[in-house]
C-alpha cells in the first residue's frame, strides 16, 4: 500500500490574486481543499514542502494527512498549477477523502524477472513498454505503490494485457471497454553482425632464405 505522508498548512482568510501573491511572498503556496460534500477550505502550504513532493513525480498519487492548524484531513492532490516561466508550483487543489472514498490514480508499472524471460535473456528480444503507468479506480485507503508484472517465461511475440495483472483488492482499471496492452516482447531490432569477410591470402613463400622484398625485386 502507498505510504501516507504528513503535510502542514495554514488557513487563508480570503481568495483572489492579491491574497495569493501575499502567500507567495511568505514562501507559501496557495491551495484549496474541496470535496466530501463540504465547503472548500482555503489554505497555504510551505513552498519547499510542496516543491519537494512535486519533484519526486509522485505528488498526484500520494495520500497526504494535511494538518491545518491542528485539524487533520486525508487528501490527495488533484490539480497543480505551475509558473509558466520558472516552472514553480504556484497553486494546488487537494481533494478531501472521506470514509470509503474511491479515486482515480495513475499507478506506475514495475517489471521483474527479465532474466527469466527466454525472449529477452536467450533470444535478445526487447521489452516494449506500451504503458509505464496504468490508471486505476482504487479505494483511497488502499492505494498501491506500483503494479508488478512478472516476465518469467515470456517469449518473443508475447503481449502482457491488463487482464493478466493481479490488481490490489478493490482496484479496477478505468479503461473497461477493452483488454488493453501494457507491454510486448519484441524481436531484436538489429541482427547480430557476422564476420563474412574473405581471409587475406598468405604472403608468398621465398626459397633460399630470401625475403618477400627480394623476391619482388628484379636483377640489375
Amino acid at each position: 500500500m502507498a505510504e501516507t505522508l504528513a503535510l502542514t498548512a495554514e488557513r487563508r482568510d480570503r481568495a483572489g490574486k492579491g491574497a495569493a501573491r501575499a502567500a507567495r511572498r511568505e514562501d507559501k503556496v496557495p491551495a484549496v481543499i474541496y470535496g466530501d460534500k463540504k465547503e472548500p477550505t482555503l489554505i497555504k502550504v510551505g513552498s519547499r514542502d510542496v516543491t519537494k513532493l512535486w519533484n519526486t513525480g509522485t505528488l498526484m498519487s500520494t495520500l497526504l494527512d494535511l494538518d491545518v492548524e491542528g485539524d487533520t484531513t486525508r487528501v490527495i492532490a488533484r490539480d497543480v498549477q505551475l509558473d509558466p516561466v520558472r516552472d514553480w508550483v504556484i497553486h494546488v487543489d487537494f481533494l478531501r477523502l472521506g470514509k470509503g472514498a474511491k479515486i482515480n490514480v495513475m499507478i506506475p508499472v514495475n517489471f521483474i524477472n527479465e532474466e527469466a524471460s527466454p525472449g529477452i535473456d536467450k533470444d535478445k528480444g526487447v521489452l516494449n513498454v506500451v504503458r509505464h503507468e496504468v490508471e486505476l479506480l482504487c479505494p483511497a485507503s488502499n492505494l498501491p505503490d506500483e503494479i508488478t508484472i512478472d516476465l518469467t517465461g515470456k517469449e518473443i511475440g508475447d503481449s502482457i494485457h491488463i487482464s493478466e495483472v493481479t490488481l490490489p483488492e478493490g482496484a479496477k482499471p478505468t479503461i473497461t471497454d477493452r483488454d488493453f496492452t501494457i507491454a510486448t516482447i519484441a524481436a531484436p531490432t538489429i541482427a547480430p553482425i557476422e564476420d563474412d569477410a574473405p581471409e587475406e591470402p598468405d604472403a608468398p613463400e621465398v626459397e633460399n632464405g630470401g625475403d618477400a622484398d627480394d623476391a619482388a625485386s628484379s636483377d640489375d
